[in-house]
C-alpha cells in the first residue's frame, strides 16, 4: 500500500466511508469511555503531596527527595517563574540532564501553567537547542549548573540553575499551591521536539487533557501506586520519558532515575517502560523483581516478548509522539498473537484504504488516530499540522485525528496488527517490500532475538541478526522458504549487538554504514561483523 494520494483525496474518501456504514469503526476502533482521576497531570502530583508527603519520590545517585519537599521546591520556583514573566500558555526551556533538580523544574513550569521543553544537555546539539528556543520563543532556561556554559544562551533569556536553586530548604509557606495553569481549558502540558523531514526537528504540542488520558486510566497506568519503584531510563527528550516520570509520580510510586548503568536500575524497578531495542540488552534473569513491563517505539520481536511475558505482566504498545505516548495496548501473555492491542480509554483507531474507506479485518490500511489522544499539533508550523492533522468525520463535533503513517491491519478478535510504516515500505527491483514483514521472517529463525532490515540499493536488502552467534544461513533458508525472492535480504549480517540512537531505537544510519563497509572488504553476503 502506498500512502494516499493527497489529503484531499484523503477526506474525500472519508465522507463517502461514513455515508456507506454510519459509525463502522466502533465495533473495533474505539476504545472504553473512561473519565480521568484529575484534569491536570500536576494536580494529581500535588494530591499524593499532600496524602504521603513523607513518601520518596524520586531517588538519585544517592540522593532522594520526598513528596512533600518536592512539592515545595516546586511552588518556590513556580513563584520565581511568576516573577520573570512566565504567563499560562508559554514555553519554558528544561535543558539539563536526569537528575532530582530536573522534576522540580518540570513540576513548577505545569503548575503556572506554561509548557515544559524537555532535552538532555551533551546529548543534544547546540545548533538543535538554538533551534528549539527559536520556534519556542523561550525566555526562561532551566539547566543545572555545570550545563549552562553549553546552552546557546542570548541576553535576553534568563536562567536558573535548577540544583542551586533548590540547595535552599523550603519553607511552610511554600506549602500552597501555585494555580496558574487552572486559567486555561485545556493547556500545554510538554512540548516534544521529533525528527522532522527538512532536518529541522518539528516541535509536537502535548496537552494536559493528552497526558490524563493516558497516565491517569488502565492500562496506561500500569498498575504504579505507592510503594512500587519505576525506572527513569530513557532520553528525557523521548515522549515515553514523560510516562516514567510523570505517571510515577502522579500514582505516588517511586522514581528511580538512571545514572550510566541502565541494567543497574532495571534490576531494582517494579514497573519498567523501554523501546524493545533497550529491553533486549538487559538480562531478564537479573530483572525478577519487574513486575510491569511496557514496550513502545518500535516494532517488538516475538522472542522478547516471550521472554519477559513468562515472569511479569507484559504490554506491547504502539503510538507515534502525535498521539501522546501510546494510545493502543495489549497485555501479551506469552500465548497467541503478539500485536499492538487494541485503543486506549477515550481513544479510536481507524484503518484506512488509499482511499479513505474503512479496511475490514484482515484488509491492510493505513492507521489514523482519533480522540483524546490527539495533540494539538506542531508549534510554529500550520501547514505541516494540516497536513497530519485532519477533522475527524467518524467523531465529528470539531475533533481532530492524525495520520499516524503507519501500516496495520485488524484480526478477527478486534485486535491491531503493526505492519510497519508507510516510510519503510520501499521498492526492491520495481516490487514493494515491507521492511519489517522482512524481519519478523528472520526473527523466526533458530536462536535469532533480533532482526532488522534495510534497503542497500535499488535491487538488493541488507538485514543484520542478534546475536552473532544466529545461524545465518538458516536465517536466509527461513526468507527463501516464506518470501516472494525480492525479498530474500542479499546480505545478511550477524552482529554482537544492534546499536541504538540516543533515544533508544536502532540507529539505522550506522547499521547502512557498517553495510557498506563490508561490501568495500569483501563479495561475500553471509558472514559476521562485529558491533
Amino acid at each position: 500500500m502506498q500512502a494516499f494520494a493527497s489529503t484531499r483525496r484523503a477526506t474525500q474518501g472519508f465522507d463517502s466511508a461514513v455515508k456507506l456504514e454510519p459509525n463502522p469503526w466502533q465495533r473495533f476502533g474505539c476504545g472504553p469511555k473512561v473519565e480521568p482521576d484529575a484534569k491536570l497531570i500536576h494536580c494529581a502530583i500535588e494530591k499524593q503531596a499532600r496524602v504521603r508527603p513523607e513518601a520518596i519520590a524520586a531517588r538519585h545517585q544517592g540522593q532522594s527527595i520526598r513528596y512533600g519537599e518536592l512539592n515545595r521546591q516546586a511552588n518556590r520556583l513556580a513563584a520565581v517563574l511568576l516573577e520573570q514573566g512566565v504567563l499560562p500558555g508559554d514555553h519554558v526551556a528544561l535543558f539539563v540532564e536526569r537528575s532530582i533538580p530536573m522534576l522540580v523544574g518540570m513540576l513548577a513550569v505545569l503548575k503556572v501553567g506554561a509548557a515544559y521543553i524537555p532535552q538532555h544537555v551533551g546529548i543534544t546539539p547546540v545548533a538543535q537547542l538554538r533551534h528549539v528556543m527559536d520556534v519556542a520563543k523561550v525566555r526562561v532556561v532551566l539547566t543545572l549548573g555545570e550545563l549552562a556554559q553549553a546552552i546557546p544562551l542570548t541576553p535576553s533569556q534568563h536562567c536558573i540553575h535548577l540544583d542551586e536553586f533548590i540547595s535552599v530548604v523550603s519553607a511552610p509557606a511554600d506549602e500552597q499551591n501555585v494555580v496558574g495553569a487552572s486559567s486555561l481549558v485545556d493547556p500545554v502540558c510538554f512540548v516534544l521536539f521529533t525528527s522532522g523531514t527538512t532536518g529541522l526537528p518539528n516541535g509536537v504540542r502535548v496537552t494536559q487533557r493528552n497526558v490524563c488520558n493516558i497516565l491517569l486510566t488502565a492500562p496506561g497506568n500500569l498498575g504504579m501506586r505507592p510503594g512500587l519503584t519505576v525506572g527513569q531510563i530513557l532520553n528525557i527528550a523521548f515522549d515515553m520519558a514523560a510516562w516514567e516520570i510523570l505517571g510515577c509520580l502522579a500514582h505516588g510510586a517511586t522514581l528511580l532515575i538512571r545514572g550510566k548503568d541502565i541494567a543497574q536500575t532495571a534490576e531494582q524497578c517494579d514497573v519498567l517502560i523501554a523501546t524493545p531495542s533497550i529491553l533486549a540488552t538487559l538480562d531478564a534473569a537479573r530483572c525478577s523483581r519487574v513486575k510491569v513491563v511496557a514496550l513502545a517505539g518500535e516494532p517488538c520481536p516475538q522472542p522478547l516478548a516471550d521472554r519477559w511475558a513468562a515472569f511479569c505482566t507484559f504490554y506491547n504498545a504502539c503510538g507515534p509522539t502525535e498521539t501522546t505516548i501510546v494510545n493502543t495496548m495489549q497485555h501479551y501473555r506469552g500465548a497467541g498473537a503478539l500485536t499492538i492491542g487494541k485503543p486506549t480509554p477515550n481513544n479510536t483507531v481507524y484503518v484506512l484504504d488509499e482511499a479513505g474507506q474503512l479496511c475490514g479485518p484482515g484488509e491492510q490500511g493505513e492507521m489514523w488516530a482519533g480522540g483524546d489522544c490527539v495533540t494539538a499539533g506542531y508549534l510554529g508550523n500550520p501547514q505541516l499540522t494540516g497536513e497530519r492533522y485532519q477533522p475527524d468525520p467518524f467523531l465529528g463535533q470539531g475533533r481532530m485525528m492524525f495520520r499516524t503513517r503507519d501500516l496495520g491491519r485488524w484480526t478477527e478478535d478486534g485486535e491491531l496488527e503493526h505492519l510497519g510504516r508507510v516510510d519503510d515500505q520501499v521498492k526492491v527491483r520495481g516490487f514493494r517490500v515491507e521492511l519489517d514483514s522482512v524481519s519478523t521472517v528472520l526473527e523466526s529463525a533458530p536462536n535469532c532475538e533480533r532482526a532488522v532490515t534495510l534497503k542497500l540499493d535499488n535491487r538488493h536488502l541488507v538485514a543484520f541478526v542478534y546475536p552473532a552467534s544466529t545461524d545465518v544461513e538458516a536465517a536466509r533458508a527461513c526468507c527463501e522458504k516464506r518470501l516472494a525472492y525480492y525479498c530474500v535480504p542479499a546480505l545478511i549480517l550477524a552482529v554482537d549487538a544492534i546499536p541504538l540512537t540516543s533515544r533508544g531505537k536502532v540507529d539505522k544510519r550506522l547499521l547502512l554504514e557498517w553495510a557498506v563497509a563490508y561490501q568495500t572488504q569483501t563479495t561475500g553476503t553471509t558472514s559476521q561483523v562485529p558491533a
